[in-house]
């Protein structure tokens, strides 16, 4: 089976208040459960904020570190979910279901898979 990434995007700035985030998170652990009963749920993590990256970049034989997100916006990623789905048919529906309960957008993308047959 392919596998498809869900990529999260988040405003910048504060997250919501408890009264607003406690009921999304409850229905976006919903939307897990249901892909972990459907044998979809591969990996999913949640991202600390843009400021904590640090970016390596190769310039001239010498890698240089910088802090901070790659690329700033007023939307960054805030996590992401790794399924297994038959088809991205079958992915795009997990991935309504998932910005059905945490409100945000959700981008999909099949994964390469280098070196497998599938």
């Amino acid at each position: 089976m392919q596998m498809y990434l869900l990529s999260i995007y988040q405003p910048d700035g504060e997250p919501p208040p408890p009264d607003v985030l406690d009921p999304i998170m409850r229905d976006v652990e919903a939307v897990s459960t249901e892909l972990r009963e459907a044998g979809a749920w591969v990996f999913a993590g949640g991202l600390h904020a843009p400021d904590t990256a640090t970016v390596l970049k190769l310039k001239d034989d010498e890698v240089l570190m910088t802090d901070g997100p790659y690329v700033e916006g007023k939307e960054h990623l805030g996590g992401f979910t790794v399924i297994r789905a038959p088809d991205l048919d079958a992915a795009l529906e997990w991935g309504r279901k998932l910005a059905r309960a945490i409100t945000l957008p959700i981008e999909v993308r099949p994964l390469q898979q280098h070196g497998s047959s599938g």
